[in-house]
């Protein structure tokens, strides 16, 4: 397995996946696949084993500490340095799970992140994956203000400095 920078081609792939990890309500569309792909390639990243795509991870450079549910229909370009690095879609095919394979994008997403100086990585996760994000150094903040798909979020940020 490798890790890469997104490509059009994956597109299919991206959007079986997030239905496979997501509610419908939660999942993002492929319009918004397609305009993360086209302006934050840089944060985009996918796990390829055996010429297909096992998971991604994926989100804009953002000024607040915090995720805001705007960010889940707009997309910018990335500032080339400082920020946070967001995560709005971390998932894994249902096949390739329990393989330590969304811990690898994290961490290279991270390590991409460093490189870039920002901050650090903000997410928001549901309360059974805190225990995950926690172990791989990740801090709860508490309950976020997102409402996206009607579910209660955690604020979860890992700080770089």
């Amino acid at each position: 397995m490798y890790i890469r920078q997104v490509e059009e081609k994956d597109l299919s792939m991206l959007v079986e996946i997030e239905q496979q990890g997501f509610t419908p309500e939660e999942a993002a569309t492929k319009e918004a696949f397609i305009q993360r792909i086209q302006q934050i390639p840089d944060t985009f990243l996918v796990a390829e084993s055996a010429g297909e795509i096992v998971g991604y991870v994926n989100g804009p450079v953002i000024s607040k500490r915090y995720i805001t549910d705007d960010l889940f229909t707009e997309t910018m370009h990335n500032p080339h340095e400082g920020g946070y690095a967001s995560i709005l879609g971390l998932a894994v095919s249902k096949k390739a799970r329990k393989q330590g394979i969304a811990a690898k994008l994290l961490k290279v997403f991270e390590e991409q992140a460093k490189k870039h100086k920002r901050q650090g990585v903000t997410l928001t996760c549901k309360a059974e994956l805190i225990p995950f994000y926690e172990h791989l150094g990740y801090t709860n903040e508490g309950i976020a203000e997102s409402v996206h798909g009607g579910v209660v979020w955690y604020n979860m940020v890992k700080e770089f400095v």
